[in-house]
């Protein structure tokens, strides 16, 4: 009896309790209207940087997000261009993440453009626009995800923060430096997902998805070279001209050793796995111990895949050459701009000497002259900051890799990126960053398209399998269990 009771009791206790609801079917198709909605409206915007202007897109960002009751604050050094900064509260059992963006873009040049650079125009499957894949389309990822999270009232074991910034395409101090070095409690996280990848199609099929863990450092040394002035009728052995000619050429035939990290040696070995055997062949044997092998790879991909041959060490690309002023004088002075992208581990100091070497030459000098993101990397002292590569390994990294396998279907490939990103600066505060975007066309690239291209554009179908898939990602690490 007392059994039977104890059973009555504990079964209407239950019934008296609210059953807890799960969280409603999504409606997809309402989600990709209101996606559309405000990727248009953000790609109207002209923020283009410079002369940047990015407080119209900030202002439009804060106003959506308040009205859905989101936790908002702006910060700004120069009040056209604020930073928007939204939260979501979690449990705090786990640390934030943070997914953010770039408002800023860079500029145009509205003669080569089909359609108007800030017209959104929707055409073929296209949008059209300056931003498009540069960075409003993971603007407005971040925003419908934090919208969706809010609205489904999921959950949470993280704080989700979100980061519209300003100045990324040439003006950091007003965007993530100003957050990094002043703000950062604001974005304070264990891990960020922020711009860096993508998906490559190829023929209309994905071929891989790239997750950008680590980055190259910018920075640039100059040659300097030094000789007497004189009449142009009297040709000098000791002209500037020749000596940095001579310089620029020795510095151009150096290759410094390759040197892989976690990050570009699972790249290459993934690479190999889905690529044809020809190929795969030269993949592979940059990662052998076998250094004729290595040199043979590493010789191909310099020819035809200069990309990746640009992952495998620090580089160095002359690019601008100054000297003279009439042609009938010799120049006391000339002087050459090196591109160099530094691997997150070079010591800048002991490389300068290196370069040195290879000049060997004590009338043209070798000096750093700055680098745009190379104090997110370097200290003052010139020592490594914390925090260069992410980890392949982490919670963060295996559910993007889950999310590419359920919305891609292809292998997720550990990027090094050789170009720069506003990451380097919350690398180097301890924050694991990884770097991802939607699927695009390998085609585009050679017909003008893409990112600082003459023209931009996205997929409508790709935008929006990007802001399910970022969805996933997002969930799948804050929510709880």
């Amino acid at each position: 009896m007392r059994g039977w009771l104890l059973a009555f009791v504990l079964v209407s206790a239950a019934v008296s309790r609210p059953v807890a609801q799960s969280s409603p079917a999504i409606d997809w198709s309402a989600i990709e209207q209101e996606t559309l909605t405000h990727f248009q409206a953000l790609v109207r915007m002209d923020t283009s940087d410079p002369p940047g202007g990015e407080k119209p897109a900030a202002d439009y960002l804060a106003s959506v997000l308040k009205k859905e009751g989101i936790t908002v604050e702006v910060f700004a050094n120069e009040p056209n261009r604020p930073n928007v900064v939204a939260r979501l509260t979690g449990s705090g059992r786990k640390r934030p993440i943070l997914i953010m963006g770039h408002t800023d873009t860079v500029n145009i040049d509205p003669k080569k453009w089909t359609h108007p650079p800030f017209g959104a125009v929707r055409d073929g499957g296209y949008i059209y626009g300056r931003g498009t894949v540069d960075d409003k389309d993971n603007v407005v990822a971040a925003l419908i995800v934090m919208l969706m999270l809010k609205r489904s009232n999921v959950p949470l074991d993280r704080d989700v923060v979100f980061l519209a910034e300003a100045g990324e395409e040439g003006a950091t101090r007003v965007g993530v430096e100003l957050m990094a070095n002043q703000h950062f409690r604001a974005i304070d996280a264990e891990y960020c997902i922020a711009e860096g990848g993508g998906v490559t199609r190829q023929g209309g099929q994905v071929r891989y998805a790239s997750v950008q863990t680590v980055e190259k450092v910018p920075n640039r040394i100059d040659l300097i070279a030094h000789g007497p002035a004189g009449h142009g009728s009297v040709p000098l052995m000791t002209n500037a001209v020749v000596g940095l000619s001579k310089a620029v050429a020795a510095v151009a035939e150096w290759q410094p050793p390759i040197d892989l990290n976690d990050t570009t040696a699972a790249y290459f070995s993934r690479l190999a796995a889905i690529s044809p055997p020809e190929q795969a062949r030269y993949y592979r044997d940059v990662l052998t111990g076998d250094a004729k092998a290595a040199a043979a790879a590493d010789a191909w991909l310099r020819e035809h895949e200069p990309r990746h041959a640009s992952m495998l060490r620090t580089s160095i690309s002359p690019n601008i050459i100054q000297g003279g002023y009439r042609s009938n004088v010799i120049p006391s002075e000339a002087r050459a701009s090196l591109d160099v992208r530094m691997l997150p581990d070079e010591n800048p100091a002991r490389f300068l000497e290196q370069l040195k070497r290879v000049v060997n030459d004590s009338s043209v000098e070798a000096v750093f002259t700055g680098g745009s993101r190379a104090d997110a990397h370097w200290s003052p002292t010139g020592q490594p900051r914390s925090g260069g590569e992410s980890s392949i390994n982490s919670e963060a990294f295996k559910a993007i890799e889950a999310a590419v396998t359920k919305h891609y279907q292809t292998t997720t490939l550990p990027t090094m990126s050789t170009g720069a990103t506003d990451m380097a600066f919350l690398r180097a505060k301890g924050i694991q960053c990884y770097g991802i975007g939607p699927a695009l066309d390998f085609e585009d690239g050679p017909k003008g398209f893409g990112s600082h291209s003459d023209q931009e554009r996205i997929l409508e179908s790709e935008l929006h399998r990007f802001v399910r898939f970022n969805w996933d990602v997002v969930v799948n690490l804050a929510r709880r269990p």
